[in-house]
């Protein structure tokens, strides 16, 4: 199998067609690692990581799309806000994509309600400037062959807290969410980079894939 058979990444024509006549010129990414993108080569996928490629199928349909990208690994919803917040409305984005919380619920300190907090002063911030916001509910990456067994009920446990707390708050804010944590293939080994904290190519053209179709879901009903 490859992306161009993957039935659960984008067919040929699709963003195209979901993506017509969008409205957006100036896309900014806030995040972590996932954000950023890390993730691992897989043969027959493409390299081009998460957010770069949501910003290459929105510039195929308006070539003048402006992307700024402030991902930086290792960040905890917080230090997300603090360092990237500020060049964020600076770049005065009409759309967001705010990633936050993995590196958090990764530490058995995890503190839900404080983490979404900090994404949701992230969410109204750049809605307050006028920007469609988009936010995540990841892949568990628990289910990472990876990720040593003393460690995977904690860690998935923190995972779905975050997640489950993700959902209600984007209904809240009218946030355009990509709910990853129950699709098909978040519980499939294959999909997570040897690292044990992120997700391959085949992972991030998926996580592609449904973000393109939300993107599109949200201008069909907009």
């Amino acid at each position: 199998m490859n992306e161009a058979t993957d039935p659960y990444c984008l067919r040929e024509g699709e963003s195209a067609k979901l993506l017509s006549g969008h409205p957006w010129r100036r896309f900014v990414v806030l995040g972590d690692s996932v954000a950023e993108g890390l993730c691992e080569p897989v043969e027959g996928y493409s390299e081009l990581q998460w957010a770069d490629r949501i910003a290459a199928e929105l510039r195929a349909v308006a070539p003048g799309l402006h992307y700024l990208n402030l991902g930086v690994s290792g960040l905890r919803a917080h230090e997300i806000r603090a360092g990237q917040l500020e060049p964020a409305l600076a770049f005065g984005p009409d759309l967001a994509l705010v990633v936050g919380g993995g590196n958090d619920a990764f530490n058995p300190r995890y503190d839900g309600e404080r983490t979404v907090a900090e994404v949701s002063a992230m969410v109204t911030a750049l809605q307050s400037a006028g920007a469609d916001v988009m936010t995540l509910g990841m892949f568990d990456v628990s289910y990472s062959p990876a990720v040593p067994d003393w460690l995977r009920p904690g860690l998935r446990q923190r995972m779905h807290d975050l997640s489950e707390r993700m959902r209600p708050l984007a209904g809240e804010l009218g946030t355009i969410h990509v709910h990853l944590t129950g699709h098909p293939l978040s519980t499939d080994p294959g999909l997570y980079s040897s690292d044990g904290r992120h997700g391959n190519a085949r992972s991030d053209a998926v996580a592609a894939a449904e973000t393109v179709r939300r993107l599109g879901e949200f201008l069909a009903t907009s």
